[in-house]
């Protein structure tokens, strides 16, 4: 059914600009004909609109990864530097989620672990949509905030990182097997906002792959059984990312390439002051609209990135 509806997503709307392109060379035609102004002024009037629904269109070719068209598991976690660091994830989180709502993607949160002071130490969510992988993956990596600080008293600028990391979902008929010597799982209470609220049963799921020490969790079903599927499913899909990453540098090795370091390194840059400029390390995209940015306007640095990307292949 997802491949269907991707085949479907890339076809209507081809279809469409098919017919519309074949329409308006016809009233361009018929306007050199007659040397009707009236044509004229309509042909100026739906010329630019066609071009730039075909420069959208022509953005879904770069979503032609293996797993692009799949969900993805996003998770924004904050670095070293306390409640500035976890401050920042937030700030990344809430304009991600109104991102995911621009782009019509639906969002399940499955975990997030406020801060001690403020902020957020950790978030997770699977964004589900069409090629919401493809799209979600050009953010992997670390954020740089530097900004003046309102939790500095002397008013100081300081630097913030978040990492945000991003697995794509993988399907139910891949055989992921775990073993259960390798597994721990611990159960915990599940945060609340207090009051009559407050979780008093170990909800809460936390799933610990012992070989790789990968850490999954769930808090946010009704049940401890719901929490436990959802923390296993995240834990299959970043192992089975874990592995073809393996085998794609494996591959590279043998070939002589020279790997490139970008995983887990800072991919891009967000001042506030002493001036306003959000700027990716990689593709070389900027902007001074941080307002925009951080409201979700982040869709211009991922079709850099991602023609960027492909321009590099």
């Amino acid at each position: 059914m997802r491949e269907a509806s991707a085949a479907r997503a890339f076809v209507e709307p081809f279809d469409s600009l098919d017919k519309r392109a074949a329409d308006l060379l016809e009233l361009i035609e018929l306007a050199e004909m007659e040397n009707d102004q009236s044509l004229g002024t309509e042909i100026e009037s739906e010329l630019p609109k066609l071009e730039a629904d075909y420069r959208d269109f022509e953005r879904t070719l770069l979503f032609s990864g293996e797993y692009d068209g799949n969900n993805a598991i996003f998770s924004v976690n904050a670095g070293a530097g306390g409640t500035e660091a976890q401050d920042w994830a937030q700030m990344l989180v809430r304009a991600y989620l109104r991102w995911a709502q621009l782009k019509k993607f639906d969002v399940e949160i499955i975990e997030e672990t406020p801060g001690d002071e403020a902020g957020i130490k950790g978030f997770s969510a699977i964004i589900k949509g069409v090629n919401a992988y493809g799209h979600c993956k050009a953010e992997a990596g670390v954020h740089r905030l530097v900004r003046i600080s309102p939790f500095n008293s002397q008013g100081k600028r300081m630097t913030s990182f978040a990492s945000v990391d991003v697995v794509p979902e993988v399907a139910d008929t891949v055989e992921i097997e775990i073993a259960d010597k390798d597994l721990r799982i611990d159960k915990y209470n599940a945060s609340s906002a207090g009051g009559q609220n407050v979780q008093k049963n170990e909800t809460a799921i936390r799933l610990t792959h012992l070989p790789t020490g990968i850490v999954t969790q769930c808090q946010n079903e009704r049940s401890q059984l719901q929490n436990m599927e959802v923390a296993m499913r995240v834990l299959k899909s970043k192992l089975f990312e874990m592995e073809q990453r393996k085998r794609l540098e494996h591959i590279a090795s043998l070939r002589g390439e020279v790997k490139s370091g970008e995983w887990g390194n800072q991919i891009r840059s967000y001042v506030f002051q002493p001036y306003q400029m959000v700027k990716d390390l990689r593709s070389g995209h900027e902007t001074s609209d941080i307002s925009g940015v951080m409201n979700g306007d982040f869709d211009p640095f991922v079709y850099a990135y991602l023609e960027h990307t492909m321009g590099a292949q």
